[in-house]
């Protein structure tokens, strides 16, 4: 690991993200909004390597601080210059003049890129899909349309924050599209006509297989480019849906069948994570037809519960109940399931359209790298709205031409053999060693304390506070790494013989 030329979202953390930021419309440059957005969604260098050439903040004013929401608290003349001082410098090309390698597809259908709305309240209604798409995603699974009737609790949401506001984990007790079949009906005809390149995958949900069937047929004959089946919402359990499916091979494989019979284009089945395993209904969802897989969907979960009032969140009326778990909490469990699926040889050949806590470009590569083909997002748009595909388009499109591909799916699945279900494979003869580099190092001393509570008590602050390793001691677990508050600690490119460690 090396020490990486970039800006992190920590340095920016008292931007707000505004809306038509003020910060921008001060700027004569117009440059603010957009650079604070790129080094939030961690596309610092891409971001870098668009700037203008020269860098307008040189003999400014700073008006764009003034017109802040917090002004005074956002150090955006700084962060500018140094995307100009810091990490343009460390680019190694030019922004890409085009987003030609991000066309991706799925079951063989074209996508202009691999990024979609899931299925949830950001792809619900007309205006919503023909927005996003403006913006520049490349498709929708629209919210799952059921025929039956739908009537949404209030609050239906809850959060767990990090320190600076933004939503760590979500959790949603929402269940389905509350508009009638007809209604959606009319939406899929009018995006498909005003948007013809775009990809509509319809999520549906049925009470038994005649429904599946049928909703699946009328998906198809209203412009529909593949259909979604709903076999893992946390949130419609009663009478044997949603994840009560995911969670029986033989339903899933069923009632795939049953939605194969109804249509002629492309049928994912959307498993649920709330299992020991994923295969068995990811390979019953093949046995019933399926052309692909989607997972995950959200995690059954409490996120909270109230001290005065002893009710867990949402409460709705004093009540409260499990619910759908998402954001970039749990993209780990994701990537586990993504990668277990990629790796069943039964599976080889399915389209994986993977989701669950993607945020930046780079959570999407990592979806990606482990064999999704295709990515879907909603708790960060939910969050911060349908302008992050600006980042995630821009930040793959760069990391792509940096690393010479020619196309996004040329890199599908090439991390997927590195993750084994059992650390017995693991090589443990050798250790690699933190580097410290001083120069970043504040000498706070987190390193020692969380080595010495929490590792193997292999560092001490020198005189200086500066840390000094005993390499007698040191295992090379890496908690210092990650602990560091100044990313200070990197790691030696090379490894030590376990028994030649000396002090």
């Amino acid at each position: 690991m090396t020490f990486e030329k970039k800006i992190y979202r920590s340095e920016a953390v008292n931007c707000v993200l505004c809306g038509n930021a003020r910060c921008e419309s001060s700027c004569p440059a117009g440059i603010p909004a957009k650079a604070l957005r790129g080094i939030w969604f961690d596309n610092s260098r891409c971001t870098a390597a668009k700037l203008p050439q020269e860098n307008p903040c040189i003999g400014c004013t700073a008006p764009c601080e003034k017109a802040c929401v917090r002004p005074g608290k956002v150090p955006i003349k700084e962060l500018i210059s140094r995307l100009y001082d810091e990490v343009r410098p460390s680019t190694e090309i030019a922004a890409p003049a085009d987003n030609n390698r991000l066309r991706a597809e799925l079951c063989g259908i074209p996508l202009e890129n691999p990024f979609l709305l899931s299925s949830s309240v950001v792809a619900s209604t007309y205006d919503m899909c023909a927005r996003a798409f403006e913006a520049g995603w490349a498709g929708a699974a629209f919210k799952t349309i059921c025929a039956f009737d739908i009537h949404e609790a209030s609050p239906r949401f809850s959060a767990i924050k990090g320190s600076s506001g933004e939503i760590i984990g979500f959790k949603n007790i929402e269940q389905l599209s509350d508009h009638s079949v007809a209604e959606n009906m009319e939406i899929f005809r009018r995006l498909k006509q005003n948007y013809p390149s775009k990809f509509i995958l319809a999520s549906i949900m049925g009470r038994n297989e005649a429904e599946w069937e049928e909703l699946s047929g009328m998906c198809e004959e209203n412009g529909a480019d593949a259909v979604e089946l709903n076999f893992s919402c946390p949130n419609m359990a009663e009478d044997g849906l949603g994840s009560d499916i995911g969670q029986i091979p033989e339903l899933v494989e069923q009632l795939t069948r049953a939605a194969k019979r109804g249509c002629n284009i492309p049928v994912l089945a959307k498993l649920t994570p709330n299992v020991a395993s994923v295969i068995p209904a990811g390979e019953a969802a093949m046995r019933g037809g399926a052309d692909g897989i989607a997972a995950i969907n959200t995690i059954k979960s409490i996120t909270g519960v109230n001290p005065h009032t002893l009710v867990a969140a949402p409460s709705v009326h004093g009540q409260s109940a499990l619910g759908g778990y998402s954001g970039n909490a749990v993209k780990p469990i994701a990537l586990r399931f993504i990668a277990e699926l990629a790796r069943d040889k039964n599976l080889s050949g399915m389209h994986i359209s993977g989701m669950g806590g993607i945020e930046t470009w780079q959570d999407a590569l990592e979806f990606i790298l482990l064999g999704s083909g295709s990515v879907q997002i909603t708790t960060a748009v939910m969050q911060y709205g349908y302008r992050i595909i600006d980042d995630l388009t821009s930040g793959l499109n760069y990391y792509l031409a940096e690393k010479g591909y020619d196309s996004v799916k040329d890199i599908v699945g090439l991390a997927a053999d590195s993750v084994s279900d059992t650390t017995d494979v693991l090589e443990r003869d050798t250790v690699l060693f933190p580097k410290f580099d001083h120069s970043k190092c504040i000498g706070c001393g987190r390193c020692a304390i969380s080595c010495s509570d929490g590792g193997h008590s292999a560092i001490r602050q020198g005189d200086d506070g500066k840390p000094v390793l005993n390499g007698s001691k040191c295992v090379g677990c890496h908690l210092c790494v990650l602990v560091c508050p100044e990313r200070a600690i990197g790691t030696l490119n090379k490894r030590i013989d376990r028994s030649k460690k000396k002090s």
